[in-house]
Parts: C-alpha cells; sequence; structure tokens
C-alpha cells in the first residue's frame, strides 16, 4: 500500500489553476481564442451597420427625394397633358358647330330680308374676311337678291375638324345650297369649304372661307 501524500494547494504551481473564465473542456488557452475571433466579426459587423446607414443616408437625402420630384413631375405633365386633350376634343367639338352653323348663315338669305339676314351673318366674322364679306354682300348680293327676288337656302350635311386648339381651328365643311331666281326653277349645287376660325373675346368667329 502506498502511503498517504498530502497534497498542499500552496505547492501546486499557478499555471494548473483552472482560469475562471476559461473553457472548462479546452483549458485557458482555448478561451483566448474563442475571445480574439469575436472581437473581429462584431468590427465586421459594425462596419456593415455602417455601410448600410450609409446608403440608407443616400436614399434618404439623395434617391428619394430626386425620385419623388420625377413622379411629381411626370405626374403634372400627365395632368397637363390629359387636360391638353380633352380642352383640344372640347375646342373640336365647338368650333366644328360653329363651322357648321356659321356657314349656314354666310350663304342663306330671302329676297326681302337680305340685308338683315346677311348683316347678322356679318357678326359671325372676324379679320379681314370680314371687310371682304361685308363689302361683297353690299355690292353685290343684297341689290341682286331685291333686284331679281333671288333667295339661297345652304344646308350642311357633314363636317370634319382638321385641326383645332383652344384659340384656333380649322374645319372641312360640305355644303349643300339651293338658288331660286324669280319664279324660276331652283337650282342645287354642292361644294365643300375650307373653313378657319379664332377665338376672339371667347367666341368662335370665321376668319377665312375657302371653297376647295
Amino acid at each position: 500500500m502506498l502511503p498517504e501524500t498530502e497534497t498542499n494547494s500552496d505547492t501546486i504551481p499557478d499555471s494548473a489553476h483552472l482560469d475562471e473564465t476559461a473553457d472548462p473542456f479546452l483549458g485557458a488557452e482555448a478561451s483566448t481564442d474563442l475571445g480574439e475571433p469575436c472581437a473581429e466579426p462584431l468590427t465586421d459587423g459594425r462596419s456593415k451597420l455602417t455601410r448600410r446607414i450609409g446608403w440608407k443616408d443616400v436614399l434618404t437625402y439623395g434617391v428619394l427625394p430626386a425620385l419623388a420630384l420625377l413622379l411629381a413631375l411626370g405626374a403634372g405633365f400627365l395632368k397637363w397633358q390629359d387636360s391638353s386633350v380633352r380642352d383640344d376634343g372640347q375646342a373640336q367639338i365647338e368650333s366644328g358647330q360653329v363651322a357648321k352653323t356659321s356657314t349656314v348663315a354666310l350663304l342663306s338669305y330671302q329676297p326681302n330680308t337680305a340685308d338683315k339676314d346677311l348683316g347678322a351673318a356679318r357678326e359671325l366674322l372676324t379679320g379681314d374676311f370680314k371687310n371682304s364679306y361685308t363689302s361683297l354682300t353690299n355690292d353685290v348680293v343684297i341689290p341682286a337678291a331685291k333686284q331679281q327676288q333671288i333667295s339661297a337656302v345652304a344646308t350642311v350635311p357633314a363636317v370634319a375638324s382638321v385641326s383645332a386648339d383652344q384659340n384656333h381651328a380649322v374645319a372641312l365643311v360640305f355644303v349643300n345650297q339651293t338658288v331660286v331666281v324669280g319664279g324660276g326653277t331652283p337650282t342645287d349645287t354642292a361644294s365643300s369649304v375650307k373653313v378657319t376660325m379664332d377665338k376672339v373675346d371667347g367666341r368662335w368667329l370665321i376668319s377665312e372661307f375657302d371653297p376647295i
């Protein structure tokens, strides 16, 4: 039997004591190895977080405001374009109707009321054409209508818009006119006219009247 030996803790080298922070399975040296890698991922993690914040700042203060501005400009343009299209469409309808009714008024008169009929028609005109029409009707048409008992009735079976915006429009007008001289046989004629109109003080007025 071996003799019992006393174990004196004072004689155990310091290196034999377990490090309280050491891994009990891997020892003190392993604990140091585990501790060092932890710091590097943490550092990398912070670096990555910093980079993410940087991109977020760029998006927040750079790209996103610019994108919002582009979207606002695009929406404004589309709204303006849509409004412009609607306005032009409305101008087409209005000017086409004016071209029809005004053409009928310009080419229709009765012997006894020619001056009144054609005088009212002059108020549908503007510019040089108004002056030319006034001279023609006063000097030729009205005297002939009274002297020779001429009547004319115009109808417009169709109107085609050529172009139209808010202040200027052109329409192609198809005209049928029946003329009677005295007690003679009615004469029917068919023609087409390019009618140019300008908006003056909120009214569509004919500025040109060109037979085609």
